[in-house]
C-alpha cells in the first residue's frame, strides 16, 4: 500500500505542474493587471515601471513561470497586484471554505446514507417514491436560485420577527465579541443557510448513488447466501451489503469533496463568504496570476489527495483490492 501511495503521488506531480503552467499562461495573457494604474493620471510612469518590475511583468511568460516555480519551492506564493502576500489571503480563504464544505459534505453523506439504504430496503414504498421525487427535484435546482431563495426567506423571516434570527451575509459578524462558545455560535449561525444549500443538492446526488448501489448488492449471490445461513437482516445489511455498496459511492463523494474545496463559488458569492471561490473570482477579474495560481495549487493538490484517499478506502472496504 505504501508503494502504491508513493507511486500515485509521483505520477501526480507532473500533472499538477502541467496544469499550473497552462493556467499561468492563460491568466498571464488574458489581460493587463496594471490597467487601473495606467489609466490613472495621478500615477506616474516611474511608479508603473516599478510595479512591472516587482510583478516581473517586464519578463517573458516562460521566465515568469520559472520564477513562480522557484519561489514556490521556497514556500513563497508571491504577492498579488497590490503587493500583499498571497499566502495570507490563501490561508484565510482555505479556512473559510473548509469550515463550510466539511460540515456540508459530512452531513450530506450521513443523510444520504440513511435515505439511500432505507429506500433500497423498502423499494417502491411510499418512502422510496417520496425520496426519489425529492432527490430529483433538489438535484435539478440551480445552486444560485436555491441560495438566493433561501437568503430572501431569511431576510423576510428576520423582518417578520423584528430582529435577526437568521444570518444572511458573511461568514461571521463584524462586531463579534466574547469567548469560544460565542464565536462558535456565531460561526454556526452564519453557516446555516449556505450549508443547507450545499447539503440539499449534494444529499440528493449522494442518496441516488447509495440507493442504486445498495440495490445491486442486495441482489447479489453472497448476500442471499448470508441470509440463507440464518444471519440477521441487520447483520447482512450492515456487515455485508452496506460495506460493498459504499465502494462506488466513495468515488463520488471523495471527488466531489476535493473539487468543492476549490470553492463553492456560487454559494460563497450569494452569501458573501470570503473563501476560495471569492479568491478565484478576484484573481480572474484582476488578472492576478499569483492569486489564481495559489487557488489552483490548493485545488489540484486536494483533488489528487482525495483521489488517493478514495483508492485507500477501496482497499479497506474490499479485501480483494488490498490483497491483489
Amino acid at each position: 500500500m505504501l508503494q502504491f501511495v508513493v507511486r500515485r503521488l509521483l505520477i501526480s506531480i507532473p500533472l499538477v505542474l502541467l496544469s499550473s503552467f497552462l493556467v499561468f499562461v492563460l491568466v498571464a495573457n488574458s489581460g493587463d493587471p496594471l490597467e487601473s494604474l495606467r489609466i490613472n493620471p495621478r500615477v506616474s510612469q516611474a511608479t508603473i515601471h516599478q510595479r512591472e518590475r516587482d510583478l516581473h511583468l517586464d519578463k517573458p511568460v516562460i521566465q515568469r513561470y520559472g520564477i513562480w516555480i522557484s519561489d514556490l519551492a521556497k514556500g513563497d506564493l508571491g504577492k498579488d497586484n497590490g503587493q500583499s502576500p498571497v499566502s495570507g489571503q490563501l490561508y484565510r480563504a482555505v479556512l473559510v471554505t473548509l469550515r463550510l464544505v466539511v460540515v456540508s459534505i459530512v452531513l450530506a453523506v450521513l443523510i444520504a446514507l440513511i435515505i439511500g439504504v432505507i429506500g433500497a430496503l423498502r423499494q417502491y414504498s411510499l418512502f422510496d417514491y417520496s425520496t426519489t421525487f425529492a432527490a430529483f427535484l433538489f438535484f435539478s435546482l440551480p445552486v444560485f436560485w436555491l441560495a438566493a431563495l433561501l437568503k430572501l426567506y431569511g431576510v423576510r423571516l428576520n423582518q417578520w420577527f423584528g430582529h435577526r434570527w437568521v444570518y444572511t451575509i458573511g461568514q461571521q459578524s463584524a462586531d463579534l465579541h466574547g469567548g469560544l462558545l460565542a464565536r462558535l455560535g456565531d460561526y454556526a449561525g452564519h453557516m446555516v443557510l449556505p450549508a443547507f444549500t450545499l447539503i440539499v443538492i449534494s444529499m440528493a446526488q449522494y442518496s441516488r448513488f447509495v440507493r442504486s448501489s445498495m440495490l445491486d448488492v442486495l441482489s447479489s449471490d453472497y448476500v442471499r447466501t448470508a441470509e440463507a445461513k440464518g444471519l440477521s437482516r441487520r447483520r447482512v445489511v450492515m456487515r455485508h451489503a452496506l460495506r460493498n455498496a459504499l465502494i462506488p459511492v466513495t468515488t463520488v463523494v471523495t471527488l466531489d469533496f476535493g473539487a468543492v474545496i476549490g470553492g463553492a463559488v456560487v454559494t460563497e458569492a450569494v452569501f458573501g463568504w470570503k473563501g476560495m471561490g471569492t479568491l478565484l473570482i478576484t484573481g480572474v477579474q484582476q488578472f492576478d496570476v499569483n492569486i489564481v495560481q495559489a487557488w489552483l495549487l490548493v485545488t489540484a493538490v486536494m483533488v489528487v489527495l482525495f483521489n488517493l484517499l478514495a483508492d485507500v478506502i477501496y482497499a479497506y472496504l474490499d479485501p480483494r483490492i488490498r490483497l491483489g
